[in-house]
């Protein structure tokens, strides 16, 4: 089954793709919405299953939500874009670029790692997937992936943003968090992909992210020709719902200079 992505599409200018976390959906790009619009043409679809998009009866397969945002592309008749993609979506981003690098004009990877998962986090996310097709309900990405997804300077300053990812989290529908856990989970490295890029790359983390770290980021740095690395502080695993003036500001100055260049 072909399934076909809803994308939210606004503004002008270089496209810019925005990929979203697990287990929210593009309306966690909110703030690149409103900050980025006035200069790029920002697209966030919601990857198969979540917010406005079919799941299908595919197998799972993150290589699968790549070729979904291929299709993507092609329907709204975007060339290329520079494409950002935060944690999940840093998955979906990596395998786009192992599978349409021509779609890419630049990399965004926040939040997210190359390495495949360990046996310990592939289990979990198993068990969740199992857990989720029992219950019919996401109470275990409450209980057990929620506390993870930001950071202790939010959890204590920021209590609106915690709200707004919880309520995310809650609205995620079974179906789609189960099949992307297992997809995840199957999931191959991409180191090999990060060191054939042949476009530049920003690598962002944020400072307080336990889940992909900074270590996880400067390892992707390292093996790309052509990449820097930016650290948000009193950031988590969500660095652009978490601090997202400065990760607007970092992915402006990175695609504006592509967008120059390009010209």
């Amino acid at each position: 089954m072909t399934v076909q992505l809803y994308a939210r599409d606004i503004g002008a200018g270089t496209p810019l793709v925005l990929l979203h976390a697990f287990p929210l959906s593009s309306a966690m790009w909110l703030g690149q919405r409103e900050g980025l619009a006035g200069r790029f043409r920002v697209i966030t679809p919601d990857l198969r299953g979540f917010g406005g998009s079919l799941l299908g009866a595919d197998e799972p397969s993150v290589e699968l939500m790549a070729d979904d945002v291929a299709r993507m592309f092609r329907r709204l008749g975007v060339a290329r874009a520079v494409v950002g993609g935060l944690s999940m979506g840093g998955y979906v981003a990596m395998a786009l670029c192992r599978r349409h690098p021509d779609l890419v004009l630049g990399l965004v990877l926040a939040d997210t790692k190359a390495a495949e998962d360990t046996d310990t986090v592939r289990l979990a996310r198993l068990r969740q997937a199992e857990t989720i097709d029992r219950d019919g309900d996401v109470s275990v990405l409450l209980d057990e992936v929620l506390p993870h997804l930001v950071g202790p300077t939010t959890l204590r300053q920021r209590a609106l943003v915690y709200g707004r990812v919880r309520g995310l989290v809650q609205s995620t529908p079974p179906p789609a968090a189960a099949w992307a856990l297992r997809a995840m989970a199957a999931r191959e490295p991409s180191f090999e992909t990060l060191r054939g890029l042949k476009v530049p790359a920003l690598v962002m983390v944020g400072s307080e992210d336990a889940v992909s770290t900074e270590d996880d980021a400067r390892a992707m740095a390292d093996v790309m020709p052509n990449a820097e690395l930016t650290v948000i502080p009193r950031a988590g695993h969500l660095c652009a719902v978490e601090q997202p003036d400065l990760f607007n500001q970092a992915v402006s100055e990175f695609a504006g200079a592509l967008s120059r260049a390009s010209q």
